[in-house]
Protein backbone atom coordinates (compact mmCIF):
# COMPACT_ATOMS: atom_id res chain seq x y z
CA UNK A 1 0.00 0.00 0.00
CA UNK A 2 1.32 3.37 -0.84
CA UNK A 3 2.48 5.59 2.13
CA UNK A 4 -0.19 7.75 3.75
CA UNK A 5 0.81 11.40 5.35
CA UNK A 6 0.61 12.22 9.12
CA UNK A 7 -2.53 14.89 8.31
CA UNK A 8 -4.37 11.71 6.68
CA UNK A 9 -3.86 9.49 9.56
CA UNK A 10 -4.66 12.12 12.54
CA UNK A 11 -7.34 13.62 10.81
CA UNK A 12 -9.15 10.23 10.65
CA UNK A 13 -7.62 9.72 14.19
CA UNK A 14 -9.33 13.24 15.64
CA UNK A 15 -12.43 12.86 13.99
CA UNK A 16 -13.06 9.09 15.20
CA UNK A 17 -11.64 9.86 18.73
CA UNK A 18 -8.40 8.09 19.05
CA UNK A 19 -5.14 8.21 18.58
CA UNK A 20 -2.53 6.49 16.56
CA UNK A 21 0.74 4.89 17.40
CA UNK A 22 4.18 6.17 16.08
CA UNK A 23 7.09 3.94 16.46
CA UNK A 24 10.79 4.25 16.28
CA UNK A 25 12.79 1.79 14.76
CA UNK A 26 16.39 1.32 14.55
CA UNK A 27 16.56 -2.04 12.33
CA UNK A 28 15.15 -4.36 10.46
CA UNK A 29 13.65 -7.21 12.95
CA UNK A 30 11.60 -3.77 14.62
CA UNK A 31 10.38 -2.63 11.37
CA UNK A 32 9.00 -6.31 10.67
CA UNK A 33 7.52 -6.17 14.62
CA UNK A 34 5.76 -2.84 13.86
CA UNK A 35 4.52 -4.00 10.70
CA UNK A 36 3.38 -6.90 11.47
CA UNK A 37 1.36 -5.97 14.85
CA UNK A 38 -0.06 -3.04 12.61
CA UNK A 39 -1.58 -5.84 10.37
CA UNK A 40 -2.88 -8.22 12.97
CA UNK A 41 -4.53 -5.22 14.50
CA UNK A 42 -5.62 -3.57 11.33
CA UNK A 43 -4.33 -0.29 12.64
CA UNK A 44 -3.03 2.30 10.57
CA UNK A 45 0.94 3.01 11.88
CA UNK A 46 3.81 5.57 11.80
CA UNK A 47 7.32 4.44 11.81
CA UNK A 48 9.65 6.47 12.39
CA UNK A 49 13.48 6.87 12.01
CA UNK A 50 15.55 9.21 14.31
CA UNK A 51 18.54 10.95 13.35
CA UNK A 52 20.08 8.56 15.67
CA UNK A 53 18.76 5.72 13.45
CA UNK A 54 19.83 7.23 10.47
CA UNK A 55 23.45 7.76 11.65
CA UNK A 56 23.29 3.98 12.58
CA UNK A 57 22.03 2.38 9.87
CA UNK A 58 22.18 4.77 7.02
CA UNK A 59 19.05 6.64 5.53
CA UNK A 60 19.05 4.65 2.06
CA UNK A 61 18.80 1.10 4.05
CA UNK A 62 15.95 2.38 6.23
CA UNK A 63 14.07 4.13 3.30
CA UNK A 64 14.72 0.76 1.47
CA UNK A 65 13.82 -1.57 4.05
CA UNK A 66 10.75 1.12 4.63
CA UNK A 67 9.49 0.11 0.92
CA UNK A 68 9.92 -3.50 1.71
CA UNK A 69 7.85 -3.58 4.81
CA UNK A 70 4.84 -1.91 2.62
CA UNK A 71 4.99 -4.24 0.31
CA UNK A 72 3.98 -6.59 2.91
CA UNK A 73 1.27 -4.58 4.71
CA UNK A 74 -2.53 -3.67 3.29
CA UNK A 75 -2.78 -0.78 6.43
CA UNK A 76 -1.82 2.69 6.11
CA UNK A 77 2.09 3.38 7.29
CA UNK A 78 3.39 6.97 7.79
CA UNK A 79 6.85 7.20 7.15
CA UNK A 80 8.29 9.60 9.52
CA UNK A 81 10.98 11.78 10.37
CA UNK A 82 10.99 12.05 14.40
CA UNK A 83 13.20 15.33 16.09
CA UNK A 84 14.32 16.50 12.92
CA UNK A 85 17.81 18.37 14.11
CA UNK A 86 18.06 20.73 11.15
CA UNK A 87 16.60 21.85 7.24
CA UNK A 88 18.52 19.84 5.67
CA UNK A 89 18.24 16.85 7.14
CA UNK A 90 14.72 17.32 6.83
CA UNK A 91 15.11 17.71 2.89
CA UNK A 92 17.52 14.31 2.75
CA UNK A 93 14.33 12.89 4.14
CA UNK A 94 11.72 14.25 1.91
CA UNK A 95 14.32 13.01 -0.65
CA UNK A 96 14.31 10.11 0.22
CA UNK A 97 10.40 9.60 0.43
CA UNK A 98 9.28 10.20 3.85
CA UNK A 99 5.45 11.42 3.82
CA UNK A 100 5.91 13.21 7.12
CA UNK A 101 8.84 15.08 9.36
CA UNK A 102 9.15 16.48 12.08
CA UNK A 103 11.59 19.97 12.80
CA UNK A 104 12.12 19.85 16.63
CA UNK A 105 13.35 23.43 16.76
CA UNK A 106 12.02 23.77 20.49
CA UNK A 107 14.75 24.37 21.75
CA UNK A 108 15.02 27.85 19.72
CA UNK A 109 13.65 31.32 20.69
CA UNK A 110 10.17 31.37 19.84
CA UNK A 111 11.05 33.29 17.06
CA UNK A 112 13.56 31.43 15.51
CA UNK A 113 11.83 28.05 16.00
CA UNK A 114 8.66 29.87 14.03
CA UNK A 115 11.06 30.85 11.39
CA UNK A 116 12.77 27.18 10.65
CA UNK A 117 9.68 25.32 10.91
CA UNK A 118 7.79 27.90 8.56
CA UNK A 119 10.33 26.66 6.00
CA UNK A 120 10.06 22.82 6.51
CA UNK A 121 6.62 23.19 6.16
CA UNK A 122 6.99 24.82 2.34
CA UNK A 123 9.47 22.58 1.24
CA UNK A 124 7.25 19.37 2.77
CA UNK A 125 3.95 20.66 1.00
CA UNK A 126 6.32 20.95 -2.20
CA UNK A 127 6.08 17.66 -1.91
CA UNK A 128 2.74 16.42 -0.65
CA UNK A 129 4.60 15.88 2.83
CA UNK A 130 3.33 16.93 6.16
CA UNK A 131 5.27 18.17 9.31
CA UNK A 132 5.07 17.86 13.19
CA UNK A 133 7.02 20.42 15.21
CA UNK A 134 7.26 20.84 19.06
CA UNK A 135 6.57 23.76 21.06
CA UNK A 136 7.54 23.60 24.66
CA UNK A 137 10.53 20.78 25.72
CA UNK A 138 9.80 17.36 26.50
CA UNK A 139 12.74 16.30 29.10
CA UNK A 140 14.69 12.95 28.96
CA UNK A 141 17.29 11.41 26.52
CA UNK A 142 16.30 10.00 23.19
CA UNK A 143 18.94 8.93 20.69
CA UNK A 144 20.97 12.51 20.42
CA UNK A 145 18.02 14.86 21.76
CA UNK A 146 19.14 15.52 25.63
CA UNK A 147 17.30 17.22 27.49
CA UNK A 148 17.53 18.08 31.25
CA UNK A 149 14.90 18.55 33.96
CA UNK A 150 15.99 22.17 34.67
CA UNK A 151 16.01 22.97 30.75
CA UNK A 152 12.24 21.39 30.37
CA UNK A 153 9.12 23.64 30.45
CA UNK A 154 5.93 23.27 29.54
CA UNK A 155 3.86 24.12 26.42
CA UNK A 156 1.57 26.95 26.74
CA UNK A 157 -1.76 27.40 25.13
CA UNK A 158 -1.80 30.56 23.91
CA UNK A 159 1.68 30.35 22.35
CA UNK A 160 0.52 27.05 20.81
CA UNK A 161 -2.37 28.55 18.94
CA UNK A 162 -0.11 31.29 17.35
CA UNK A 163 2.26 29.08 16.59
CA UNK A 164 0.09 26.58 15.04
CA UNK A 165 -1.99 29.63 13.18
CA UNK A 166 2.16 31.04 11.64
CA UNK A 167 3.61 27.74 10.83
CA UNK A 168 0.74 26.09 9.39
CA UNK A 169 2.03 22.86 10.72
CA UNK A 170 0.01 19.24 10.66
CA UNK A 171 0.38 18.04 14.18
CA UNK A 172 2.12 19.77 17.32
CA UNK A 173 4.23 17.80 19.81
CA UNK A 174 3.41 19.53 23.42
CA UNK A 175 5.13 19.48 27.14
CA UNK A 176 2.68 18.40 29.52
CA UNK A 177 5.08 16.74 32.03
CA UNK A 178 6.12 13.55 29.50
CA UNK A 179 9.78 12.25 29.07
CA UNK A 180 11.74 10.66 27.03
CA UNK A 181 13.39 7.32 28.23
CA UNK A 182 12.70 5.50 31.50
CA UNK A 183 10.67 7.37 34.17
CA UNK A 184 12.00 7.93 37.71
CA UNK A 185 8.87 7.34 40.01
CA UNK A 186 5.76 8.42 38.62
CA UNK A 187 5.22 11.34 35.91
CA UNK A 188 2.39 13.54 36.94
CA UNK A 189 0.90 14.72 33.49
CA UNK A 190 -0.87 18.77 33.29
CA UNK A 191 -4.08 17.40 31.60
CA UNK A 192 -5.96 20.41 32.54
CA UNK A 193 -2.97 22.28 30.48
CA UNK A 194 -3.39 19.55 27.59
CA UNK A 195 -7.08 20.65 27.77
CA UNK A 196 -6.57 24.06 27.00
CA UNK A 197 -4.15 23.62 24.40
CA UNK A 198 -6.48 21.16 22.42
CA UNK A 199 -9.05 24.18 22.76
CA UNK A 200 -7.31 26.64 21.27
CA UNK A 201 -5.07 24.45 18.72
CA UNK A 202 -6.91 23.25 15.22
CA UNK A 203 -4.06 20.49 14.46
CA UNK A 204 -3.98 16.92 15.90
CA UNK A 205 -1.75 16.95 19.19
CA UNK A 206 1.52 14.62 19.91
CA UNK A 207 2.61 13.07 22.98
CA UNK A 208 6.14 12.15 22.74
CA UNK A 209 7.71 10.32 25.88
CA UNK A 210 4.73 7.94 26.02
CA UNK A 211 6.95 4.71 27.19
CA UNK A 212 6.43 3.93 31.11
CA UNK A 213 3.36 6.28 31.36
CA UNK A 214 0.56 3.94 32.67
CA UNK A 215 -2.40 3.00 30.67
CA UNK A 216 -5.20 5.35 32.35
CA UNK A 217 -2.81 8.41 31.88
CA UNK A 218 -2.46 7.64 27.86
CA UNK A 219 -6.19 6.96 28.18
CA UNK A 220 -7.47 10.26 29.79
CA UNK A 221 -4.46 12.01 27.06
CA UNK A 222 -6.76 10.81 24.10
CA UNK A 223 -9.52 11.59 25.58
CA UNK A 224 -8.18 15.12 25.67
CA UNK A 225 -7.04 15.40 22.28
CA UNK A 226 -3.68 13.78 21.94
CA UNK A 227 -3.70 11.91 18.29
CA UNK A 228 0.08 10.51 18.00
CA UNK A 229 1.48 8.60 20.39
CA UNK A 230 5.26 7.81 20.47
CA UNK A 231 6.62 4.86 21.86
CA UNK A 232 10.57 4.08 21.70
CA UNK A 233 11.79 2.97 25.40
CA UNK A 234 9.00 0.45 25.91
CA UNK A 235 10.05 -1.62 22.69
CA UNK A 236 13.97 -1.62 23.09
CA UNK A 237 12.96 -3.19 26.83
CA UNK A 238 11.29 -5.72 24.83
CA UNK A 239 13.25 -6.50 22.52
CA UNK A 240 16.89 -6.20 24.08
CA UNK A 241 15.07 -8.27 27.61
CA UNK A 242 14.11 -10.98 25.14
CA UNK A 243 17.16 -10.87 23.19
CA UNK A 244 19.48 -11.14 26.46
CA UNK A 245 17.60 -14.28 27.93
CA UNK A 246 17.70 -16.08 24.53
CA UNK A 247 21.48 -15.36 24.40
CA UNK A 248 21.73 -16.57 28.33
CA UNK A 249 19.29 -19.67 27.90
CA UNK A 250 21.64 -20.73 24.41
CA UNK A 251 24.89 -19.74 25.31
CA UNK A 252 26.23 -22.36 22.60
CA UNK A 253 23.76 -20.68 19.92
CA UNK A 254 25.72 -19.55 16.40
CA UNK A 255 22.85 -18.69 14.43
CA UNK A 256 21.52 -14.76 14.68
CA UNK A 257 18.17 -15.54 13.30
CA UNK A 258 17.13 -17.52 16.01
CA UNK A 259 17.77 -14.83 19.11
CA UNK A 260 16.63 -11.81 17.06
CA UNK A 261 13.40 -13.49 15.88
CA UNK A 262 12.31 -14.32 19.18
CA UNK A 263 13.37 -10.39 20.06
CA UNK A 264 11.03 -9.73 17.00
CA UNK A 265 8.06 -11.34 18.39
CA UNK A 266 8.14 -10.10 21.87
CA UNK A 267 8.23 -6.16 19.93
CA UNK A 268 5.19 -7.57 17.67
CA UNK A 269 3.17 -8.03 20.92
CA UNK A 270 4.35 -5.13 22.80
CA UNK A 271 3.29 -3.17 19.80
CA UNK A 272 0.08 -4.76 19.67
CA UNK A 273 -0.82 -3.94 23.17
CA UNK A 274 0.35 -0.11 22.39
CA UNK A 275 -2.40 -0.34 19.44
CA UNK A 276 -4.98 -1.56 21.10
CA UNK A 277 -4.31 1.14 23.85
CA UNK A 278 -4.37 3.74 21.21
CA UNK A 279 -7.88 2.39 20.24
CA UNK A 280 -6.58 2.42 16.06
CA UNK A 281 -7.29 -1.39 15.89
CA UNK A 282 -9.68 -1.81 13.42
CA UNK A 283 -9.28 1.53 12.18
CA UNK A 284 -7.12 0.58 9.01
CA UNK A 285 -10.67 0.91 6.92
CA UNK A 286 -11.47 3.92 5.53
CA UNK A 287 -8.38 6.03 6.12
Amino acid sequence: MPLVTLREVLGAAAAGGYAVGAFNCNNMEVLQAIAAAAEAERSPVIVQFSPGAIRYAGLEYLAAMARAALRQVTVPVVLHLDHGTSYEQVIQCLVAGFSSVMIDASHLPLEENLALTKEVVKAARAVGASVEAELGRVGGVEDEIAVAEREAFFTDPDEAAHFVEQTGVDALAVAIGTAHGRYRGEPRLDFERLSHIAAQVKVPLVLHGASGLATEAVREAIERGIRKVNIDTDIRQAFVGRLRRELLDHPDELDPRRPLGAAREEATEVIRAKLRLCGSSGKAIGV
